[in-house]
C-alpha cells in the first residue's frame, strides 16, 4: 500500500502494534509519506513488518514490546529515551467471540481483553508522553463499538466494553493534561477486513487506513481530544 501524499506533518512516528492488519498498514502509509517510523511487534518471530523492503525499510526501525508487560514497556522507553516523535500511535488490541456476554465470558478472558485494550494502551501513553514533541499528536486506535450512545444492537459486548473503558480513560487523561498543547485522538477505523475484524467486515484496509492517516495528519497542531472515525467525523461518546 502506498499513500498518494508525499509529505506528512508527522515526520517521526512511534507506532505501537504494527506486525499485521491495521498497524502494518499504518506503518506502510507513514513510510510511503516519507516519515521515519519506529514500529513495534509483540514477540521475537518474523512478521509482515519485517518483510517490508526497498526504500520503505530504510526508514523503519522495528522494536519488540508486549504492552501488557510493564517491564517491557519500561525497557522500550529506556531504549528510546533520547528520541522525540511527532506522533505516538497505539494500535495494539485484541478481541473475543462476538456471542460472549458477561454471563458466560470467563474471568480470565474478560481480564485479558480489558488489560490489553484499555489499561495497557493508557499505560503506554503515560510512559511515553515525554517522548512526544509539544506540538505532536498522541493517538490510540479505538472503535465505533466503544460508543455508548451508538450501541443499539449489542454483540461483541466485552470488546465494546473494553473500548468504552479506553475512551473513558483517555478522557480522564485529557482532563489531567488540559493545558497540554498536544493533539489527542481516539480513532475509529470502521469495520475492516483483518484477522481481528474478520472476513465479513464492510471495509478493506485500503478503504480505511489511508483516510484514517489523512484524518490524523489533518488534526496536527490543533490540540484537544477528539473521538473521530476514518472519515474525520466525530463519533458519539
Amino acid at each position: 500500500m502506498a499513500s498518494t501524499a508525499s509529505t506528512t506533518p508527522h515526520n517521526t512516528v512511534l507506532l505501537i502494534g504494527a506486525s499485521r492488519g491495521l498497524g502494518l498498514a499504518i506503518a506502510e502509509e507513514y513510510l510511503a509519506a516519507g516519515a521515519q517510523v519506529v514500529a513495534t511487534v509483540r514477540g521475537p518471530g518474523r512478521t509482515a513488518l519485517h518483510d517490508l523492503s526497498g526504500p520503505l525499510a530504510d526508514r523503519l526501525e522495528i522494536e519488540t514490546v508486549d504492552i501488557t508487560v510493564p517491564e517491557q514497556v519500561a525497557g522500550l522507553h529506556e531504549r528510546l529515551g533520547g528520541r522525540r516523535f511527532d506522533l505516538l500511535f497505539v494500535v495494539a488490541g485484541v478481541t473475543n467471540a462476538e456471542h460472549e456476554t458477561p454471563a458466560d465470558v470467563s474471568t480470565d478472558q474478560f481480564s485479558r481483553i480489558m488489560v490489553t485494550n484499555a489499561l495497557s494502551p493508557m499505560r503506554v501513553i503515560e510512559a511515553f508522553e515525554d517522548l512526544v514533541r509539544p506540538a505532536g499528536t498522541i493517538a490510540i486506535m479505538s472503535s465505533g463499538q466503544g460508543s455508548v450512545a451508538n450501541n443499539e444492537r449489542g454483540g461483541f459486548e466485552i470488546y465494546r466494553a473494553s473500548k468504552s473503558a479506553l475512551n473513558q480513560l483517555m478522557r480522564s487523561y485529557a482532563a489531567r493534561h488540559r493545558d497540554d498543547p498536544r493533539t489527542l485522538l481516539l480513532m475509529a477505523p470502521g469495520w475492516v477486513k483483518t484477522e481481528l475484524g474478520g472476513p465479513n467486515a464492510r471495509l478493506t484496509v485500503e478503504e480505511s487506513i489511508p483516510k484514517l492517516v489523512g484524518v490524523i495528519d489533518a488534526r496536527h497542531g490543533r490540540g484537544g481530544l477528539q473521538f473521530l472515525d476514518y472519515l474525520g467525523e466525530t463519533v458519539a461518546w
